[in-house]
């Protein structure tokens, strides 16, 4: 498994599920284009890009295009690093047909064959150091973000001051929170801001 700091953005479920047995990192499904209606999710990527940069990783057609260019478009000011996946002629198990273009999908390409992508474009990893402590679901259990009689509205605040989506369950909070903070600049930020 591939260890990469930058978070993945790709188009849907099945390519986040399949791309989560390749990298260990945070994967963010656009929905297709249902981005385009999603100020949210733009609000997020815009966020990560401009923090650490993205990786966008859409299918290799022309609707894996659109989307890309609108990633470009709502994150320019941020770092954007494009993956592309070669295009394969097939279908995908879970599909009847194959799709308009008859190419594969992120969701249908082999293991080796992203692991392949990743290290064509440079991409091989990083190494976590020890004493990097990541923010756990303690964490968030004890400040009061989960497991208690305020921990929706103590979410529904900390999503709101820092203009992430609103329904964002507590995994992915805990997986957004780690891309943004590290365990002690988070405790500092919430002592800090006071926000619940």
């Amino acid at each position: 498994m591939i260890k990469i700091k930058m978070p993945i953005i790709v188009e849907g479920k099945y390519d986040k599920i399949t791309l989560s047995n390749v990298v260990d990192t945070l994967i963010i499904s656009t929905d297709g284009f249902r981005i385009f209606k999603n100020k949210e999710m733009c609000d997020l990527i815009r966020l990560l890009a401009c923090r650490d940069g993205v990786i966008v990783m859409t299918d290799s057609d022309s609707a894996g295009n659109v989307i890309r260019n609108h990633i470009k478009n709502i994150a320019s000011d941020g770092k954007i690093i494009n993956v592309y996946v070669p295009q394969l002629k097939g279908k995908e198990k879970r599909k009847a047909s194959p799709s308009k273009e008859g190419f594969l999908g992120v969701e249908g390409i082999s293991k080796e064959i992203l692991q392949q992508t990743f290290l064509k474009y440079g991409i091989t990893g990083c190494e976590v150091l020890e004493n990097d402590k990541k923010i756990t679901k303690t964490d968030l259990f004890a400040l009061g973000l989960s497991g208690c009689e305020n921990s929706s509205s103590n979410r529904a605040e900390l999503l709101n001051f820092l203009n992430l989506p609103k329904n964002l369950s507590c995994k992915a909070l805990l997986d957004v929170l780690n891309v943004l903070f590290s365990r002690e600049e988070f405790m500092t930020f919430v002592e800090k801001e006071e926000i619940f």
